[in-house]
């Protein structure tokens, strides 16, 4: 049995930084933007055959959330990333969206829902939502994918990026830490009161 290919992909900036005084990805976020290349072309037959093929980059500036001021227009992560997907050819083989404001994982879902960026989409196992990110980021986007999307398992299909930085050492915290404030929690707004309040705890303990 073939394996499904999953012809709508959703990419997860990782940073904006400054060289030269000009605005680039970090080289995580110009990594997932690479993976996302990599797997259209190695699936270019299926993208050629889908009916919408698709693919979202999410990012505004994860840095706000150190007091980071919001990037100029055209320099937010899902800018970026969009131009460099652009420069590499993708947008001969799918549809390219982005989204731009925000500036966590949580978020980034949340506004792709709400800016209607995967409306006319069903996944399903024969059809999932390929998720493009560091491998050891992938655990927490499908858990809050879960929540969000109400997807899970074979619904989703992970694409994962490899350089551009270690795997993060706070990533599990993070993890773990929402599947513990998120407990129960659906709704949108929730989610996000429920975020801000366990930031707000993690940098305590940091700092305490």
């Amino acid at each position: 049995m073939t394996a499904p290919v999953a012809t709508v992909l959703l990419v997860f900036g990782r940073g904006v930084t400054t060289v030269g005084g000009r605005h680039v990805l970090t080289p995580a976020s110009a990594a997932r933007v690479r993976a996302a290349v990599g797997y259209v072309l190695a699936h270019r037959d299926a993208f050629a055959a889908a009916a919408a093929p698709l693919v979202v980059f999410s990012g505004g500036w994860a840095e706000a959330s150190l007091g980071a001021p919001r990037p100029p227009e055209g320099c937010r992560e899902g800018d970026l990333m969009l131009a460099q997907a652009r420069a590499a050819g993708l947008s001969a083989h799918a549809e390219l969206r982005t989204e731009c404001r925000s500036r966590s994982t949580l978020e980034n879902l949340l506004h792709t829902v709400e800016d209607g960026l995967l409306d006319g989409h069903v996944f399903g196992p024969g059809h999932p939502l390929g998720l493009v990110s560091h491998a050891w980021h992938l655990p927490r986007i499908r858990f809050l994918a879960r929540k969000v999307l109400r997807l899970r398992g074979a619904a989703l299909l992970d694409v994962p990026a490899t350089g551009g930085e270690p795997a993060s050492r706070r990533e599990r915290a993070l993890h773990v830490a929402s599947r513990l404030w998120f407990l129960g929690v659906t709704d949108p707004a929730g989610l996000l009161r429920r975020e801000r309040a366990m930031v707000a705890s993690l940098r305590r303990r940091a700092t305490g």
